[in-house]
Parts: structure tokens; sequence; C-alpha cells
């Protein structure tokens, strides 16, 4: 047993040690390490924040083309999906195949029949979701009231979009868009078949390799 005075000794000893702290090179060797594993992980980081942002405009495509087939069905309608970089979004947008935005929009189902508000339905800004991701496909796709995609090229549809709406061409068996930013590693890619399926694949894995590849 340690008597009071050998106590005290200890004690003193140990608050000495406790007031040491690190010397200047444990502190230079520390910082050094901290430092050299955050610059690893760097560019791991932009890469999943550029992934995360393709992937939230991917699936607002793929919501928005979803969005166009269930109103031409619902309405018993043709229903253009059109991208556009007009803003504010509105009826009779000019198309562009590099748009960041979308909108739906219903068509006449004879010459000289009157819709609603020119038939616009709704549309979204994918540029403010998030900056940065590109866009690039098809401007146009007409969904007929089957859900299918078509073909639409009356003078008037022309004239509202200043496009027509285009179907796959004959050795296609998809129309696509292609979402990508940079520094993303995985970009994206959504596709609508004739038959009206709307899917989301990464175009870096094939559809024979992974499930979420494109074919």
């Amino acid at each position: 047993m340690l008597d009071h005075q050998e106590r005290d000794g200890v004690l003193k000893l140990s608050l000495a040690r406790g007031r040491h702290g690190f010397t200047l090179i444990e502190l230079a060797i520390t910082l050094t390490v901290m430092t050299t594993l955050l610059l690893m992980g760097v560019p791991s980081f932009v890469g999943w924040l550029s992934n995360s942002k393709v992937r939230s405009v991917a699936e607002g495509l793929q919501n928005g083309l979803r969005a166009a087939q269930a109103e031409a069905v619902r309405r018993s309608h043709q229903a253009a999906f059109v991208l556009t970089s007009a803003a504010p979004i509105k009826a009779n947008a000019t198309a562009s195949a590099i748009g960041s935005n979308w909108y739906i929009q219903l068509l006449p189902a004879y010459t000289g029949e009157s819709l609603d508000a020119n038939g616009f339905v709704q549309g979204a800004a994918l540029g403010n979701l998030a900056p940065g991701v590109s866009i690039t496909g098809t401007s146009v796709v007409c969904f007929n009231s089957m859900g299918r995609v078509v073909a639409n090229n009356n003078a008037s549809t022309s004239a509202s979009f200043g496009a027509v709406c285009a179907a796959p061409a004959a050795n296609m068996t998809y129309i696509s868009y292609d979402v990508t930013r940079t520094g993303a590693t995985h970009p994206l890619r959504v596709m609508v078949g004739l038959g009206g399926q709307v899917r989301m694949c990464d175009t870096t894995r094939s559809l024979t390799d992974a499930p979420d590849g494109c074919p």
C-alpha cells in the first residue's frame, strides 16, 4: 500500500505527463496523415456527388415520360412529351433536343378540336433540380391512347413545338435520352420503347452483365 506522500508523488507525476501534450513532430505527422486521407477521399466524393445529380435528373426525366404516357391513356388523346430550354415553361414552348426542362401537352384528336389551356398538362425544370447536368435526346415524343410511342407529322404539331413527334427509327427498338455531368462516373440513359416501356440504365454497364445495364 502507498502512503499518503507516495500517492501525492504519483499524482504529481501523472499530472506532469498529462500537461506534456503533443510534440511539434507528432502534431506535424498527424496533420500530414489527415491531409493525405482527405485528399484521397475528394475524388470519390466528387464522383459520388456528380452521379447523384445525374440520377436525380434521369429519374425526373423518366417520371415525366411516364406521366405523359399516363395522360394519353387517361384522356384518350395523343400526349406529347417535349424537351425545352424555355423558361417559364408553357404550352407550345419551342422544343429542344438538349433542353433541361420538359412539359406535357395534349394534341387534338381531330382538326379543329379545342383543348383547355392549349392542352398544357404540366412541366418541370430539371436544370433547377441538379445544375450542370446535360440531357441529350429526342425533342418531342408522342404517346397514343394505348400508351404506345407514335410518330406525328401533323403540320399543327410542327407549328406548336417547332418539331414533330418522332418514333424509333426502323433499325431501333427505342428512343433514348443520355444524361451526363462532368465528373460523373456513371452516366445514365432513359429509354422509351415502341410499346411504351420506359426504363433507365447505366451506360457503363451491359444488360448482359447487370440488370441496370444498357442494351
